[in-house]
């Protein structure tokens, strides 16, 4: 069982050491790549060198990791817990699967409103308005638990946190530091959802 739980552990973490190190590095490889004032699409963008390699490692890889994170915490919740905690963890591997399409539906920087684009841009919702309320609706049902307060409590912060960063900061920040901010707090949720959460599934 303990070996399990390490194995479940790891999952989160590795999705973030790929996403982070995959827009480390080949940010640092793209000369005149603005790590603060250009979007993270821009790496796997249409014409940028190394794209595909980016958008299989950047984002398509630590998506698909994100969505088997949700899952293990599916098979975690009770089978008496309220519904929304369920339903919650569906959407978020919805939100990984979202987040996997990013990498699939490249960014096209000749013309942000041509169809490639708005695909990726939809893409991007899809991750965002999983996430958020796959987050809120899991963190609601979860506080009803004593076992699960810890998770619950992570749930609501991080869906939160993304929602505010994702529609409220562009207000105040550059729109590429706002999404930053938001990959930011979903990659913490991603690390600490499986080891708060009760690792033993209950009738």
């Amino acid at each position: 069982m303990q070996g399990i739980q390490r194995w479940e552990g790891a999952l989160g973490i590795a999705a973030a050491g790929v996403f982070v190190g995959a827009v480390l590095g080949f940010g640092a490889a793209l000369p005149l790549f603005d790590p603060i004032g250009h979007p993270v699409a821009l790496l796997g963008a249409m014409g940028v060198p190394h794209a595909l390699a980016f958008n299989i490692v950047g984002f398509a890889l630590p998506g698909l990791l994100a969505s088997l994170v949700a899952l293990r915490l599916l098979l975690r919740v009770p089978r008496t817990a309220p519904w929304s905690m369920r339903v919650g963890a569906q959407l978020l591997m919805l939100a990984g699967v979202g987040f996997t399409a990013m990498g699939v539906l490249p960014l096209d920087t000749r013309d942000l409103d041509n169809p490639a684009s708005q695909y990726h841009a939809s893409a991007w919702m899809v991750w965002v308005l999983a996430f958020v309320p796959g987050a809120v609706m899991s963190g609601v049902g979860a506080l009803r638990l004593p076992a699960w307060r810890a998770a619950g409590r992570l749930h609501l912060a991080c869906g939160l946190g993304v929602l505010l960063a994702a529609f409220g900061l562009q207000a105040l920040l550059p729109a590429p530091l706002a999404q930053r901010v938001a990959f930011g707090v979903w990659l913490l949720w991603l690390v600490a959802v499986l080891p708060l959460a009760p690792s033993a599934r209950r009738a």
